[in-house]
């Protein structure tokens, strides 16, 4: 027992697993299971076709239903989805942005069924759509209705739902994007800003309640392998946040100017080769949002040490339930005050980030901010982003058993079953499920709310009480959505391929050199997306690499269907075709695009880089494709070179039927 006697521990954070898959009724077995296990709160993880606003049987969500999370397209859904979990009990993270206000209407429906009232629910919805446009890509709408839906859905939690917080900002995939600590914290408080200023000029919200809606605000972070800059990076956050309360809001109760913030750390640094190398840097990153207490997590879900693989599993997810309960319940982490603070080190380095993260908010704001600047931010972490690659590939920035230590015996972790793979048949009986929704509700009610919803659209009215009452409606996912793009438009977000600075030293200059010089010119190079996959850093990162070894580069971001990617390819007359697939649908979804590219004619070479388990890559070579590059392969240099041989030896090949001809 210490001074402040063992009864004075602190209550450990919310211990989340961010989770779901394949259907809403094999979720809802892992979710029960995992609270079984002494998980405390909710995360769940939605399909893509669910996070973009499409239905299982739209042709957008082939190969993608069920893939990368759970499938909810109506209210029955959601039933399924939380069977046996009380929603006025639980406390549930919802990572959804685009559709967020959809999803919260499911979850108030089925509450209210259950005579839960609004009032009563605990929970987040992530909503926050600006990263949506700068990293993960699982945005649907314009930024000004956007914004408009992400107010309305803070305004009518601040007067109906006030324990549940509307938005969680979140700068967890700016790091992911290559963004540093300094650009993290200010995009991240920018973005919360934008959304303020826009809640007060709505005139939704009386300025007696806004000082609660300030408090509402919660963060979701990353936490890097480097943990002494991420503690200093969290200290540093909370102090701005306050000032920001304090300055620009005028918050003078003390708790609502709290930074509050759930964390899962970072996923960017986890490594296919030697994949155990992982759970060290998953607790290295977790005691980075642990250790001190004036900047401690309010809640944390771990990632799996197989994550950089596939799916993981159920054991898996527990194995990282226990390092937070190990944590948590058998060290003395708890029983102490801030262990950091009077530390010369600490003080000095978080300074050191407030201020330079200060003079980037203020930049930002004075573009208008983050709404307005979506573009500048954008080029500027794609040229962090580059930077880090560089500085992996020269070897400047060492990575445990990726670009040193590489010597390894094989780990008897991995194999044949290390990651969860959906079963295919699940696509099918979704397609079939929601066919069956359709048919057996009231037809007129349905038409009825989705005009109410229309309308509510067309004016400044809030458009969280139509939403939900089309979730109680019957409503789907797509139609909610479709509903709203035939009002708002559609969206593509800037690539930033462009704005990241070139570089051609030591192999890339050898490599613009003989580029320069292929008979027959510069390749051109289409980089292309295909499904609902948002994740583009590793495809702008290989955009600007092959502009950089000379190569005439056709790439214009994400979520490109099949057909599309076989027009640009026939229209833009290119040498080689790169597919980027990071969801799990390369199997559904390459043989899809090797078929129509060889319908219109184009006869080229086809390479495929993403998350593509071992066993997958013989199935990928015998349906056409050239060469396969996943996590591991993080030379640049060396795969710009072998899509420069592919290319060299196609033209060879070309030229010897020419002769022979």
């Amino acid at each position: 027992m210490n001074e402040r006697g063992a009864t004075e521990r602190d209550q450990p954070w919310l211990m989340r697993t961010y989770s779901g898959h394949s259907t809403a009724t094999a979720s809802n077995e892992l979710y029960r299971t995992n609270l079984a296990k002494g998980q405390t709160g909710l995360s769940i993880a939605f399909d893509l076709p669910t996070q973009t606003g499409y239905d299982p049987d739209s042709p957008m969500a082939k190969g993608e239903v069920g893939k990368v999370g759970v499938p909810v397209t109506h209210l029955g859904h959601m039933r399924m989805l939380l069977d046996g979990i009380p929603p006025g009990q639980m406390n549930t993270s919802m990572t959804i942005n685009a559709t967020a206000a959809w999803l919260l209407a499911l979850y108030v429906a089925n509450a209210e069924e259950q005579g839960v009232a609004p009032a009563d629910l605990r929970g987040t919805t992530q909503n926050d759509i600006v990263k949506e446009y700068l990293s993960r890509g699982t945005y649907i709408f314009p930024p000004e209705p956007s914004r408009r839906l992400i107010v309305d859905m803070v305004a009518w939690c601040a007067h109906h739902a006030p324990k549940w917080n509307p938005i969680n900002v979140c700068s967890y995939h700016l790091q992911e994007a290559g963004a540093t600590p300094v650009q993290e914290i200010a995009y991240a408080l920018a973005t919360a800003i934008g959304v303020l200023d826009a809640v007060q000029q709505s005139g939704q919200v009386e300025p007696d309640r806004f000082p609660a809606v300030f408090g509402s605000i919660s963060f979701f972070v990353n936490a890097g392998i480097r943990f002494v800059d991420e503690i200093c990076k969290l200290r540093a956050m909370t102090d701005l946040w306050d000032r920001i309360g304090t300055e620009r809001y005028g918050i003078t109760d003390p708790s609502l100017r709290r930074f509050r913030y759930g964390v899962q750390v970072n996923s960017l640094g986890l490594t296919e080769n030697q994949p155990e190398n992982n759970v060290q840097r998953i607790i290295l990153e977790m005691l980075a949002v642990t250790l001190s207490k004036r900047a401690r997590a309010r809640s944390i879900q771990l990632p799996a040490w197989n994550e950089a693989l596939g799916l993981p599993r159920p054991w898996d997810q527990q194995w990282s339930l226990r390092m937070q309960q190990v944590l948590a319940f058998e060290t003395d982490l708890l029983e102490h005050d801030d262990i950091f603070d009077g530390s010369v080190v600490m003080e000095a380095r978080t300074t050191e980030l407030a201020g330079a993260a200060w003079a980037e908010l203020e930049d930002v704001l004075s573009l208008g901010g983050a709404f307005e600047a979506i573009e500048e931010i954008k080029g500027r972490l794609v040229r962090s982003l580059s930077e880090r690659t560089r500085r992996i590939e020269s070897g400047a920035q060492i990575v445990v058993g990726v670009n040193a230590f590489t010597e390894h015996t094989a780990s008897p972790l991995e194999g044949d079953e290390a990651i969860l793979r959906v079963d295919p048949q699940v696509e099918a009986a979704m397609v079939a499920d929601v066919q069956s929704w359709r048919q057996q509700r009231d037809a007129g009610e349905v038409e009825a709310a989705l005009r109410t919803l229309a309308a509510a659209a067309a004016t400044d009215a809030n458009l969280m009480p139509p939403t939900i009452a089309c979730a109680k409606a019957g409503v789907t996912t797509g139609e909610w959505a479709q509903t709203l793009r035939e009002v708002f438009g559609e969206y593509r977000a800037p690539t930033g391929v462009g704005a990241a600075v070139g570089h051609r030293d030591g192999d890339m200059r050898d490599l613009f050199t003989r580029i320069s010089s292929m008979p027959g010119g510069p390749p051109r190079f289409l980089v292309a997306k295909p499904g609902l996959d948002g994740h583009s850093n590793g495809a702008e990162q290989i955009a600007v690499a092959a502009r950089d070894a000379g190569m005439e580069v056709v790439y214009s971001g994400i979520r490109l269907t099949p057909e599309q990617i076989a027009a640009s390819a026939r229209d833009e007359d290119v040498d080689v075709v790169g597919l980027s697939i990071l969801s799990g649908s390369h199997l559904e979804l390459v043989p899809q695009v090797i078929a129509l590219l060889r319908a219109e004619g184009v006869d080229v070479p086809v390479v495929v880089g993403g998350i593509i388990p071992e066993e997958d890559r013989p199935r990928l070579l015998g349906a056409g494709v050239a060469a396969v590059y996943t996590p591991k392969d993080f030379e640049l240099s060396r795969i710009m070179n072998d899509i420069a041989d592919i290319v060299e030896k196609r033209r060879m090949g070309r030229s010897t039927q020419g002769v022979r001809a």
